[in-house]
């Protein structure tokens, strides 16, 4: 990041303008899951968020990525735009769903696959 650039001043945006699910199938299995996960009791808090950016490098609004669901505990749940993980004591979702359509291709989910290595999905 440049140092006269502060980080009030990016951008990251809550939408890209690309429908939530392809299908009704998807969007059921989306909800289920959300659903079921929102319902575990747990020590410790738990967010968990359907098709929502997760933005893992700070001043890196390009690096992004919207899992179909993801789970984050230690988080508090709680509505938020996005999952900015600077602010969220620098955690990253262990777990993710990624629910197959029939638009899904193997190097798009491939890619889903390498980036959630890359930035600490468990």
């Amino acid at each position: 990041m440049s140092p006269t650039l502060k980080s009030l001043d990016i951008v990251y945006p809550e939408t890209d303008g690309e429908p939530m699910v392809s299908n009704t199938v998807q969007f059921r299995w989306l909800v289920m899951i959300k659903q079921n996960l929102e319902r575990l009791q747990l020590d410790s808090p738990l967010f968990v968020a359907g098709d929502v950016f997760w933005y893992p490098v700070e001043g890196r609004p390009d690096i992004r990525v919207s899992p179909d669901v993801m789970v984050a505990v230690g988080r508090p749940a709680g509505d938020r735009g996005s999952y900015l993980r600077w602010q969220e004591e620098n955690v990253a979702p262990q777990v993710v769903f990624e629910i197959l359509s029939p638009g899904n291709t193997l190097r798009e989910m491939s890619n889903k696959l390498l980036f959630y290595n890359n930035y600490g999905v468990e």
